[in-house]
C-alpha cells in the first residue's frame, strides 16, 4: 500500500495493533482511517470468531504482518517495531502481553514516548479484571442495558455497538490520540492508556445518570422520554410491515408531527403523563393505516423529524446518505465511508482489509525492521 501523500489528519502516526477481536481492531480501523500508517501484527492461524478476512473491514487501511509471539524472538520483532511507533493497541486480559514479552514496560524501555493502548472489557484491575466476558455483560453491569427495551419485556442487545464500539474503541482512541498529544509537547513523555468498555459505556449515560439525580429520570426502561417511553420518541410500525421512527421532542415540530398525521385536535397537551398511553395508541393505529413508503412521502420535506426505518441493505440508496457519500464501495463491498470529515486533510478508503501477514516485507523495508522479512522468520 502506498504511502505517499496525505491520507488524513494523522498521517505520519506509526501505530502497532497486536491482532484481537472486537473493540481493538475497530479502534485501529478509526486511526487507520485518519491516516494512520497501523500495522496489525497477526498470529499464525489467525484470531478466534475471525471472519474471511477479505470481508473483515475493521481491517481496512491497514497492513498486516505475521509474527509468533510465543516463538523464539517473536517478542523481539514485536518491540522493533514499538521502539518506532507512536502507538500500540493490545487487547489481551490483563498480565498476557506482559509474559508474551511485549508489556508496557518492555516496550516504553525501548519507546519512552510510546502510547500504549490496552483495550479491555473489565479493566485493568478489579475483581473482575481476569474474568472472561463479552459487550452484553459489560453493558449489563453498568446498567446501560437495563435502559434498553420495553418495560414488560427482557432487555434489548443493542448488537455490539453501545458496548465495543462506543464505550470501548472511540473511548480507547480519544484515549491514545490525547495521550499522543501529551508525549509530543516539551517534557511530555510516554504512557498506558486503560481503556475498559466498562468505564466507557458508564460514561456514555453521564446525562442520564444527571437526569436520574434530578428525578426526571424513572429507573424503569420504557418509562421515559428518551428510552421508548414518550409516545412521541420511539418507533411505529406501517401497513406494510415496516416501521417509522418518531422523534418531534420541541413544541413546533410536534403540532407538524401531528397536523400531517391527522391527530392535531385530538390530544391538545401532549405532556399529560396520564394519557399518553392512549397518545401512543392513536399514533400507533394511524401510522398503520398506510405503508412505510406513504408516511416517507407525507413527512418529506418537513420538520416533524419522522423518518423511515432503513435496513443495512437499504441505506446507502438513501437520497441524503447518498449525496453525502456516506457508504463508499471497494474492493466490490460496500460499506461506511470514514467518518468525521476534514476540510484540509480529507480521509478516505485507501485498501481492502489487510490479508494476514501480506505486508510483511513491504513494513519491514518502510520501518526499518529487518527482522520481520519473511526469509529470518524461523
Amino acid at each position: 500500500m502506498a504511502r505517499t501523500g496525505q491520507h488524513g489528519p494523522l498521517t505520519g502516526v506509526r501505530v502497532v495493533e497486536l491482532a484481537g477481536i472486537g473493540p481493538g481492531p475497530f479502534a485501529a480501523m478509526l486511526l487507520a482511517d485518519l491516516g494512520a500508517d497501523v500495522v496489525r501484527v497477526d498470529r499464525p492461524g489467525g484470531a478466534a470468531l475471525g471472519i474471511d478476512p477479505a470481508y473483515d473491514l475493521t481491517n481496512r487501511n491497514k497492513r498486516s504482518v505475521l509474527v509468533d509471539l510465543k516463538s523464539e524472538g517473536g517478542a523481539d520483532r514485536v518491540l522493533d517495531l514499538a521502539e518506532r511507533a507512536d502507538i500500540l493497541i493490545e487487547g489481551y486480559r490483563p498480565g498476557v502481553a506482559e509474559r508474551l514479552g511485549v508489556g508496557p514496560d518492555a516496550c516504553l524501555a525501548r519507546n519512552p514516548r510510546l502510547v500504549y493502548g490496552r483495550m479491555t472489557g473489565w479493566g485493568q484491575d478489579g475483581p473482575l479484571a481476569q474474568r472472561a466476558g463479552h459487550d452484553v455483560a459489560y453493558l449489563a453491569l453498568t446498567g446501560t442495558l437495563s435502559m434498553i427495551g420495553k418495560p414488560d419485556e427482557p432487555p434489548v442487545v443493542p448488537a455490539n455497538l453501545v458496548g465495543d464500539y462506543a464505550g470501548g474503541s472511540l473511548y480507547l482512541v480519544v484515549g491514545v490520540l490525547a495521550a499522543l498529544q501529551h508525549a509530543r509537547t516539551p517534557g511530555g513523555a510516554g504512557q498506558v492508556v486503560d481503556a475498559a468498555i466498562v468505564d466507557g459505556a458508564a460514561h456514555l449515560a453521564s446525562m442520564i445518570h444527571g437526569m436520574l439525580a434530578a428525578g426526571s429520570w424513572q429507573d424503569r426502561r420504557g418509562t421515559n422520554l428518551l428510552d421508548g417511553g414518550c409516545p412521541f420518541y420511539g418507533t411505529y410500525a406501517t401497513s406494510d410491515g415496516g416501521h417509522m421512527a418518531v422523534g418531534p421532542l420541541e413544541g413546533q415540530f410536534y403540532a407538524e408531527f401531528v397536523r400531517l398525521l391527522g391527530l392535531a385536535d385530538a390530544f391538545p397537551d401532549r405532556w399529560e403523563l396520564a394519557r399518553w398511553d392512549e397518545l401512543r395508541a392513536a399514533v400507533a393505529e394511524r401510522f398503520l393505516t398506510r405503508t412505510r413508503a406513504e408516511w416517507t412521502e407525507v413527512f418529506e420535506g418537513t420538520d416533524a423529524c419522522v423518518a423511515p426505518v432503513l435496513s443495512l441493505r437499504e441505506a446507502p440508496h438513501h437520497p441524503h446518505l447518498a449525496a453525502r457519500s456516506t457508504y463508499v464501495e471497494h474492493s466490490g463491498i460496500t460499506q461506511p465511508a470514514p467518518a468525521p470529515r476534514f476540510s484540509a486533510t480529507p480521509v478516505s478508503v485507501r485498501g481492502g482489509p489487510a490479508r494476514p501477514g501480506a505486508d510483511t516485507d513491504a513494513v519491514a523495508a518502510d520501518w526499518d525492521v529487518p527482522g520481520l522479512r519473511t526469509d529470518h522468520q524461523d
